[in-house]
C-alpha cells in the first residue's frame, strides 16, 4: 500500500502548515496587539513554530498509523483509488 503524501513527504506537510499559519497571523496580527496593548509579537512566533511541530509528528508514518486505529477521522488520506487498512 502506497502511503498518503503527508507520510511520504513531511517536511512538505509541515512548510505547507507554517505558511498558513503566518498567513493568517499577519493578516490579524496588528489588530490583535493592538487590542492587547502589547509591544511584541514573540507569542505569534512562537504558535508558528508550535503548528509547523505539530504537523512535522502528525507526519511521521507511525504516528499516522497510530491515528489510523484509533482516530481514523484525523489521519492522512490515503492516496487516490486505495483504501485505509
Amino acid at each position: 500500500m502506497e502511503k498518503a503524501t503527508q507520510t511520504r513527504h513531511p517536511w512538505r506537510a509541515t512548510v505547507r502548515t507554517v505558511l498558513a499559519a503566518l498567513v493568517g497571523v499577519v493578516v490579524i496580527l496588528p489588530e490583535v496587539v493592538e487590542a492587547a496593548g502589547i509591544g511584541h509579537i514573540g507569542w505569534a512566533a512562537a504558535a508558528v513554530a508550535v503548528a509547523g511541530a505539530v504537523t512535522r509528528v502528525l507526519a511521521v508514518p507511525a504516528v499516522d498509523a497510530w491515528l489510523r486505529q484509533y482516530l481514523p477521522w484525523l489521519a492522512a488520506e490515503p492516496p487516490d483509488g486505495q483504501q485505509a487498512r
